[in-house]
């Protein structure tokens, strides 16, 4: 079942990148929703709650190099543009696996 997952979040990445890609895809509400749903289902499944300090510090690292990719000449715009689509799937994943990690450690009892 977890192999499913990781080709869900290949497939999320793939349509995240595509939608930098295509702008009016992009933009488009019921694209980010399928990104979204998509993020949470693999913060759910895929992602290992217990790793949740890892996987926050990559989303950050990623994120610092989004916006500093603009800097770069010529193809700056185009390389902050896929990294923000990255950075976009990633954000409810990594939002969801700290709510797992959340409910374990308070709910559940778990460590």
């Amino acid at each position: 079942m977890k192999n499913l997952f990781k080709w869900l979040y290949y497939i999320g990445l793939l349509l995240a990148i595509v939608g930098a890609f295509v702008p009016s895809l992009g933009a488009a509400s019921w694209w980010m929703l399928i990104l979204i749903l998509i993020g949470i289902l693999v913060g759910i499944f895929y992602f290992d709650s217990e790793d949740v300090v890892h996987i926050g510090l990559r989303y950050l690292i990623l994120a610092a190099t989004a916006s500093a990719l603009t800097n770069f000449i010529a193809i700056g715009p185009f390389l902050t543009s896929i990294f923000t689509a990255v950075v976009s799937f990633l954000a409810p994943a990594v939002l969801t696996t700290l709510v797992v990690w959340f409910v374990k450690k308070e709910f559940l009892g778990k460590k």
